[in-house]
């Protein structure tokens, strides 16, 4: 029996991973799930928001299913114990590189869309953000200059092997679907940037079938509200794409539908909404649990092989919409459980 690793959280991570895991129940998946605290939980019980004990759990998991991390209450700590630190440990510690972001709008929430019905019907994409690498992970600090003057930085960097590995996730992704790729930097500014677009270039003669294109970051935010249907895949950097796919989620109708897959190279993968802890609904009950959900799903099919259980789930969940169930970010009353109770009634 595969084995779960279940990592609540902080803020309404707890609650939208319960549901999750009600869904996985009710749709007959036999799982092994064990749970461990992480972020700002795990660093009011151990003082350190990814305990080794944690990490212990996630390195033997065949997967892992992630709520949020996040806590108002951290924000004055040392960066290294704020709750964040978690989920890039992870990353890190597990060599978790390639971020899956699919957008894809659901018929019945294009009300909910900030874009126009017709031009929102139009979004059905993937974005593939790297994760190990950019400014997240470069060095970084404060420092003094000879003015005396207090001073910030953090240092954007790729090399080569990086980016050569993150571009074949993006071209392998885009032969599975519609073949064809955008790549996404600041090449016109950022030498980081030129050496992406380079190496990208290079890794196109192997996917000779695959369409590539390049685009600004600028334009390509842009052009995700002009006309968000011209792209299939998008390929880009840990900065950009954290940005871009927070915009998409919104042409999408709600940040609370929006799933995610952060894959190893041989499949393993920590599986989260893209949402955060947003502590101001956390215990209210109006959490949207849906992209935690489908989270779900795609963990079982890229982790654990089980498309047709994945299937179903997503099915459920269009269903469970099309039936009119809306929590309040998409304009109704349901409750997180109520929103549990409509897509595990549609699994039935």
């Amino acid at each position: 029996m595969p084995l779960i690793a279940l990592l609540p959280g902080d803020g309404i991570g707890p609650e939208v991973i319960a549901e999750a895991v009600r869904v996985l129940d009710a749709a007959g998946c036999a799982l092994d799930f064990q749970q461990a605290a992480v972020g700002g939980a795990a660093y009011r019980e151990s003082g350190h928001p990814l305990p080794e004990t944690t990490l212990d759990l996630a390195r033997r998991a065949d997967a892992i299913l992630f709520g949020a991390v996040g806590d108002p209450a951290c924000d004055t700590l040392e960066r290294r114990l704020r709750p964040e630190q978690a989920i890039l440990g992870l990353r890190r510690e597990l060599a978790l590189f390639a971020n899956l972001r699919p957008a894809k709008l659901f018929a019945e929430l294009a009300d909910a869309s900030a874009l126009r019905p017709e031009v929102a019907a139009e979004i059905d994409l993937v974005i593939v953000r790297e994760l190990n690498g950019d400014v997240y992970f470069g060095e970084k600090g404060m420092r003094t200059t000879p003015a005396g003057r207090r001073q910030g930085y953090d240092v954007m960097a790729y090399d080569e092997d990086e980016v050569a590995r993150i571009a074949r996730v993006g071209f392998e992704t885009a032969m599975a679907r519609g073949r064809t790729l955008c790549s996404v930097d600041k090449a016109n500014v950022l030498e980081t940037s030129q050496l992406w677009r380079d190496v990208v270039t290079e890794i196109a003669s192997e996917y000779p079938q695959v369409a590539l294109s390049h685009m600004y970051v600028d334009n390509a935010a842009m052009q995700l509200v002009r006309n968000p249907g011209q792209f299939d895949v998008i390929v880009t950097g840990n900065l950009f794409g954290d940005i871009l796919s927070d915009q998409a989620s919104m042409c999408a109708g709600s940040i609370g539908m929006l799933p995610s897959a952060s894959l190893d190279s041989a499949g393993k993968g920590l599986y989260e909404p893209i949402h955060g802890s947003a502590p101001d609904i956390a215990g209210q009950g109006k959490a949207n649990p849906l992209a935690t959900i489908l989270s779900a799903a795609m963990m079982l099919r890229y982790s654990l092989g089980r498309a047709e259980e994945a299937d179903r789930i997503e099915a459920a969940v269009a269903a469970a919409l099309a039936g009119g169930a809306r929590t309040p970010d998409l304009g109704g009353t349901l409750s997180t459980s109520q929103m549990g109770d409509a897509v595990i009634e549609a699994l039935a």
